[in-house]
Parts: structure tokens; C-alpha cells; sequence
């Protein structure tokens, strides 16, 4: 990769992704499923064990607080996602994108989602960034590839500090005598 675009890209993509690695590293298995409020969004498992979101069409008032494992499962969705996108392949539905189950899982499939993205990176020319790229949620919808991964960047940037948070939080309530 020798395109400042690209490099630049790829730097914040790395920086961000070195700060989920301090979280992903120090997360118990009970973290995942912590709910650090009475009205939190979390992933189940339904009848065939199938691990699922808590999910609304149109976002509830006030908004559920995330749990760990909600927010390690909308990761892996929208980045499924972007890398169908960005391979020319058609993602899967939303409701078709289930949570791998356990902590220890899910931290693999975001490893193995980080490993495919930083082969697309390491891919990208001027051209791609360029190119016309189109995710359901994004608008306009002329956005290019170029978009989609400073998008995709900011997106993980979020969450990543949302997983920090809720470990944070958890882990300072969990310490304290007399606390959840």
C-alpha cells in the first residue's frame, strides 16, 4: 500500500483497532452478558439456540443500553456487512446474522472479521476508494468505497468505547462492596 489515502485510512483503522485489542483482552465471559440497567438490549438465544439481538425498527425512547455481547454482535453485522460490499458479494439480512454464542466466540469472529478487513485494505487503490459503494443504512447513496471505510472506522471507533465503557463500569461496580 503506497496511497496516501489508503495509508491514512489503514493508520486510523489500526489505531482504533489497537484500543479494542486493550478491551478484547481483559474481558471476562460474564462481561458479555452483563446488563448494567433494567432497560438494556442484549443477544438471547431462541429455540434452535440461535443467538439474537434485541431489536427495534424504530429505536425506542428512551434507548436501551447495550450490552457487551449486543454491541460485539452489531459490530460483526455492519463489518459482514462493509466486507460483502467491499468483495462484490450480497450481505446477509440483518435477522440472518446471529451471535456466536459466548464471549470467547465472539472475540474470535471479530478477530477473524478484523483479519478479512486488513485484507481489503492492503488491496485498496485510488480507483476503489473512488468507486460507488452503497450499505443500506448509508445515505447519500452515491457514497464511494473511500465513505464506507472512514465510515466503517468511525462506526468502530464508537463501539469500541462503548465495549470500554460497560467493561469500566462493570468492573468498578463489581469491586466496590454492597454493588451489582
Amino acid at each position: 500500500m503506497s496511497n496516501p489515502r489508503c495509508e491514512l485510512l489503514r493508520w486510523q483503522f489500526d489505531m482504533t483497532w489497537s484500543l479494542f485489542t486493550y478491551h478484547l483482552e481483559r474481558l471476562a465471559p460474564d462481561d458479555f452478558l452483563w446488563e448494567p440497567t433494567g432497560l438494556s438490549w442484549t443477544v438471547r438465544p431462541d429455540t434452535a439456540g440461535n443467538w439474537l439481538p434485541d431489536w427495534a425498527d424504530t429505536e425506542p425512547d428512551p434507548v436501551p443500553v447495550p450490552t457487551i455481547g449486543w454491541v460485539s454482535w452489531h459490530i460483526g453485522w455492519w463489518w459482514s456487512t462493509a466486507l460483502a460490499h467491499t468483495q462484490g458479494r450480497i450481505p446477509r439480512e440483518r435477522t440472518d446474522v446471529t451471535w456466536p454464542g459466548n464471549g470467547t466466540a465472539a472475540v474470535v469472529w471479530l478477530q477473524d472479521l478484523h483479519t478479512q478487513w486488513l485484507t481489503v485494505l492492503d488491496e485498496l487503490t485510488d480507483a476503489d476508494l473512488d468507486s460507488t459503494s452503497t450499505l443500506p443504512w448509508q445515505t447519500p447513496p452515491d457514497n464511494t468505497v473511500g465513505h464506507m471505510i472512514a465510515w466503517l472506522n468511525a462506526e468502530l471507533m464508537k463501539n469500541v468505547a462503548e465495549i470500554g465503557q460497560l467493561r469500566l463500569i462493570r468492573a468498578a461496580a463489581t469491586s466496590r462492596p454492597g454493588k451489582r
